[in-house]
């Protein structure tokens, strides 16, 4: 007989089984024709382990470019360990009824901590060899798994349920901290006794509904701390909240929660730039969202057109307790905002509650779908069966034209299909692909028809008005093309652009097998050499186009802008769009109206981005930006003015803007890995500029900013106080500076090696001038420079005397640290500390680390070794030098001495101010031996790249301008700069005069 632990699991299966029966409906009730996509041969009957089956398929399907595509056929799987989707890899549930992965009740390794069915990994992105972090939620946990990284692209999950049976209250379905790119969609999630659906988010999830667990999503950052977007999903049932996350920059649209205590819980000691558009909240008993640490920049809430029934409280307070009730018992949330509000550009920002609520007689009914469903898999016409063939031999150009003749709906399987001339699209037309890595339209390199000088001739082009769906393909414009653009789109308000990937950049599979730049010229033009900024718009959207465009990625460098959308009144809608790496210019508009950007993700890598605007806006207006992502790269070197640049434009709204320099990066070193997140020295200065009027926006993180046109008042909050003085000017980008104790001044001009002092006798003077990669500086009791240079793959120390011999310098090896020789400490000025990217979670109590305790833990760990000035009296700790390229100065190196925009310095015991860019505040704290900082107190909530104190304990903070604090903390007033302050320190006579550094001048003045 079956006892009776086998016959309630069988019960739970059955029961489990019924209810995925009745809910799925499934996307693909047929396969796609792919001769490449692998099918995963196993049982399929919910009993057997279909754990190996479902891995060999997924590991097989890469082909040599890394990319794949595999196929689950209806059936119910059950897995009794983790699965790992490889990078590149894509798996689609085909047949009548979805597929489903099921977890039987009480399966061993899913009852502690948590525990991941399925874990979509990552490749080596930066040759480190070892896993730095390896992934936790593993099941066998003694599995080496690398995670996915800022480097994984396309990996996705369609069309698949899961079901998580009783006894596994460790369980999640998914792990999916991804980059670009993918997505997990069109899934229900029976999580049951299980923690969450997904533990750690990232790209987009849409059409997944989840269904009881402890939480529906559970996540932080994404691995390269991009924005992750929820789109027509629901939560239903879980037990404590739907979602719960920090840092994850949220973005929601066309959301529902139901059934559970809290909707959004942002978690205690983190922030996050959560945006909700059409989101709807029924039966949350304690609060629709739960906002943590208030008054910090990094805190940006927003909702949309919000609706809510049941829900007392709308937004609750945690740190202070106060809470924004609704009104009745079924509201609506015309708009919400909490954060640093900016009144006006020129302004800096204040915290600020807006809400503007009102009563419902009742709930509307739900929305359409915000992303639209593709036609049924039977309309599906496959181009290969009316002659293209996707080879890149034959010239696919006639062959896809007559199918778009002929038929509505187009499937093109994997292929590099050749086209010559423009294909054009009828009003009705629908073009389809599984993979836009694998099946893509390639332009050959110098095509008679897009080369020379002449209008733009695209890959594909609507019609004006069409009700055009591209999905799933890869456009290629070729490298030697000038007239070529892959997308002129002039469809109209209901057509859509999803999953597409303009080719150039990482993850591209080329057609010729040769990487990008092989046909770079030889002109001595850098742009010229790799033929940057020299095609048309990549897209153009364009005389009325509009639409809606969802998870695209956009960064061909070879094309003048990613994204440009010239004469359109057309209402269009951006979800998760990344557009990066292009010479000139992001995303461009011209002359548009109506149009919403929800989580558009800018970047400028280091060789082809040092002058490229993210995003610029000419005579247009009625634009909202929410969750807008402006980036540039860590290895930046270039001083860059402003994100946004906006040209005779009004009525735009910016909702959440985080304008950055920090990503990602993983080594191993002596034994010890890591992924980390380090800080550039060069984000954009500015995150706005409106040219026409000349006015600037120096938060660069911020809730709210409503361009109108109409002039502001300034507001009085901390008023400006005594006028800078410029002493001089004409710099790269200076930092690194130091002061003597007779008051001059030292500091570098990093980009030309050049070591400098000013002092009120001498004005200006070149103290070295050699090619050995300053950083930082420090100076001795014996009035010696100690410079910290970037050669080497630690790093190196040195020494010279500003007043001796111009070829005499002494080089300085690290030492162990010895305790209590007296001598001073330096310590970087400016920390960037936001933890690494290993999970934050304690498996045993559910609670996360916060950045403040982060903080405190790795500026309290003791250096085992130190730099020692030739007269004893100065140390330097030797901090971890991360190293990522070749081990000379031409690779780039990291660690937190490095990054300072300067060192300040102090005995054992003493203490001292420093800021941490990733909380925005400034701590005071006491100095240790080996280079510690302890007993931390929060000083300021204000903070970023420097501060110094004045002999009478006044306190000065550089963020955006010079903000002057009493000794106590409270804020007494600003000093108002030309250009935004960098590094500043006193000097001068007396110490008395406040040295101001900026990227290309220097200021003093004596407050």
């Amino acid at each position: 007989m079956m006892n009776r632990a086998a016959w309630l699991s069988s019960l739970s299966l059955l029961v489990l089984a019924s209810a995925a029966e009745a809910q799925s409906v499934s996307k693909y009730p047929v396969a796609p024709d792919e001769p490449r996509a692998v099918t995963v041969k196993g049982a399929g009957d919910g009993r057997t382990d279909d754990t190996a089956a479902i891995q060999a398929a997924l590991d097989s399907a890469r082909d040599k470019t890394g990319q794949g595509i595999v196929y689950l056929p209806s059936g119910r799987y059950r897995l009794s360990r983790t699965v790992v989707v490889p990078p590149g890899v894509r798996m689609y549930g085909v047949g009548p009824t979805r597929p489903v992965l099921v977890l039987a009740p009480r399966t061993p390794g899913f009852q502690k901590g948590v525990s991941t069915m399925v874990v979509f990994g990552g490749g080596d992105q930066y040759q480190v060899g070892a896993v730095p972090v390896p992934v936790p939620t593993v099941v066998p946990r003694d599995k080496v798994v690398r995670d996915a990284n800022s480097g994984t692209f396309y990996s996705s999950i369609s069309n698949i349920d899961v079901d998580i049976g009783a006894g596994n209250p460790a369980a999640a379905a998914f792990r999916f901290r991804m980059a670009q790119h993918a997505f997990l969609s069109h899934m229900d999630l029976n999580i049951g006794s299980g923690f969450a659906g997904i533990y750690q988010a990232g790209n987009v999830v849409k059409d997944v509904h989840f269904r009881g667990g402890r939480y529906g999503i559970v996540t932080e950052k994404t691995s390269p701390a991009w924005q992750f977007t929820l789109l027509d999903s629901t939560f239903d049932g879980q037990r404590e909240a739907a979602i719960r996350e920090h840092e994850a920059r949220l973005t929601m649209a066309n959301v529902a929660i139901r059934n559970t205590p809290v909707g959004i819980d942002i978690d205690k000691g983190y922030s996050d730039s959560l945006w909700g558009k059409n989101v709807r909240f029924e039966n949350v008993s304690r609060a629709a969202v739960i906002i943590s640490e208030e008054d910090r920049v990094f805190t940006q809430i927003g909702f949309d057109k919000a609706v809510a029934s049941n829900t007392p409280v709308f937004a609750r307070f945690r740190d202070s307790g106060r809470t924004v009730t609704g009104k009745g018992r079924t509201y609506e949330v015309t708009d919400f905002s909490y954060g640093l509000h900016l009144p006006a550009l020129g302004q800096m920002g204040q915290y600020r509650t807006t809400a503007d609520i009102r009563p419902l007689a009742a709930l509307p009914a739900p929305l359409a779908p915000t992303i639209r469903a593709t036609p049924a898999i039977g309309e599906w016409t496959n181009v290969r069966t009316l002659g293209a063939r996707g080879d890149f031999q034959a010239d696919d150009t006639d062959a896809i034209q007559q199918a778009i003749d002929r038929h509505r709906v187009l499937y093109f399987p994997a292929g590099f299909y050749k086209v010559t001339r423009p294909l054009k699209l009828r009003p009705d037309t629908v073009m389809i692909g599984m993979h836009p890595a694998m099946a893509q339209l390639v332009i050959p390199d110098e095509n008679p028809g897009h080369s020379g000088v002449g209008e733009v001739q695209p890959i594909l082009e609507t019609p004006r008005g069409g009700d055009n769906i591209l999905s799933g393909l890869g456009l290629f414009t070729g490298r030697v093309n000038q007239r070529a653009s892959a997308l002129l789109w002039r469809s109209g308000a209901n057509s859509l652009v999803t999953d597409v990937k303009i080719m150039g950049g990482g993850g591209t599979p080329t057609a010729d097998e040769k990487p990008l730049g092989a046909r770079q010229a030889r002109s001595g033009d850098p742009f010229r050499d790799g033929r940057m900024d020299a095609q048309y718009p990549s897209i153009w959207v364009t005389d009325g186009g509009g639409g809606t465009f969802e998870d695209v990625w956009s960064p061909n460098t070879f094309a003048s802008s990613g994204f440009y959308i010239s004469n359109t009144s057309t209402p269009g809608r951006i979800f998760e769009v990344s557009v990066e790496h292009h010479a000139r210019n992001e995303f461009v508009l011209d002359n548009v109206q109506n149009w919403e950007f929800l989580a558009p993700q800018t970047e400028q890598e280091v060789g082809d981005g040092p002058n490229a605007i993210g995003l610029e806006i000419r005579n247009s207006r009625n634009l909202l930006f929410a969750n807008y992502h402006g980036y540039r790269v860590t290895r930046s070197y270039h001083p860059a003015k402003s994100a946004v640049k906006i040209f005779n434009s009004t009525d735009i709204r910016f909702r959440n803007m985080h304008v950055n320099g920090e990503s990602g990066y993983a080594s191993c070193e002596e034994d010890v890995c890591g992924t980390f997140l380090r800080a550039s020295k060069f984000p954009f200065s500015h995150s706005i500029e409106d040219v026409t009027s000349g006015q600037v926006a120096r938060e660069r993180e911020f809730a709210s900013l409503d361009i109108t046109g109409v002039p502001q008042v300034r507001t009085a909050f901390a008023p400006a106080t005594t006028p800078v003085r410029k002493i001089a000017g004409d710099f790269f980008s200076i930092s690194g500076a130091t002061t003597s104790p007779d008051g001059t001044l030292y500091f570098i001009d990093r980009r030309f090696q050049r070591i400098y002092r000013w002092t009120a006798a001498k004005g200006l003077e070149i103290v070295r001038d050699e090619s050995m990669d300053p950083i930082n500086l420090g100076i001795d009791d014996s009035g010696h420079l100690m410079v910290l240079s970037m050669i080497g793959a630690k790093s190196s120390v040195y020494s010279l005397d500003p007043n001796g011999p111009k070829d005499k310098l002494t080089q300085i090896q690290p030492t162990p640290v010895k305790r209590g020789d007296g001598s001073r400490s330096l310590l970087p000025v400016n920390w960037w500390n936001n933890g690494e990217f290993r999970d934050q979670l304690d498996h045993r109590t559910y609670r996360f680390t916060t950045l403040a305790e982060m903080f405190a833990r790795d500026v309290g760990t003791p250096k085992g070794q130190e730099y020692v000035s030739p007269d004893g009296s100065l140390a330097l700790p030797a901090f971890q030098v991360w190293q990522q390229g070749p081990a000379d100065n031409i690779g780039w190196r990291w660690s937190d001495s490095l990054n300072a925009w300067g060192l300040v310095s102090g005995k054992v015991g003493e203490r001292l101010f420093v800021t941490n860019a990733s909380e925005n505040v400034t701590y005071n704290g006491r100095i240790g031996e080996g280079g510690t900082l302890t007993d931390l107190k929060l000083f300021a909530k204000r903070g970023g790249e420097s501060v110094a104190a004045h002999p009478d304990g006044r306190v000065f903070v550089a963020n955006g301008q010079v903000f002057v604090y009493d000794a106590s903390g409270r804020e007494t007033g600003r000093i108002d700069v030309p250009d935004r302050p960098t590094q500043i320190l006193f000097g001068g006579e007396g110490g008395r005069t406040l040295f101001i550094l900026t990227h290309h001048s220097l200021y003093a003045v004596e407050p």
